[in-house]
């Protein structure tokens, strides 16, 4: 059900070093973390959704969370940008 949200955007970003640019600049709207993905590399991206006010879902898996954004590898982190 989660997926559906980042399936459906037509704005996206996919990856931890794309989506935490785009909660520096203000532009992600929703971030979609996996949790079977490393701490060291979501924490941070964590941390900064918690300290911007960005909303979080978790998703079962990195496998998951790549498929719903239409890659064929999986992602840690993506997110839903304002459009």
């Amino acid at each position: 059900m989660s997926c559906e949200r980042i399936r459906a955007a037509r704005k996206k970003t996919v990856g931890t070093k794309q989506t935490i640019k785009a909660v520096q600049k203000g532009d992600a709207r929703v971030v979609f973390v996996a949790r079977d993905a490393e701490a060291h590399v979501t924490e941070p991206l964590l941390a900064l959704c918690r300290e911007k006010g960005v909303e979080v879902v978790m998703v079962d898996s990195m496998e998951e969370l790549g498929r719903a954004c239409g890659i064929e590898v999986g992602s840690a982190s993506a997110a839903i940008l304002e459009e």
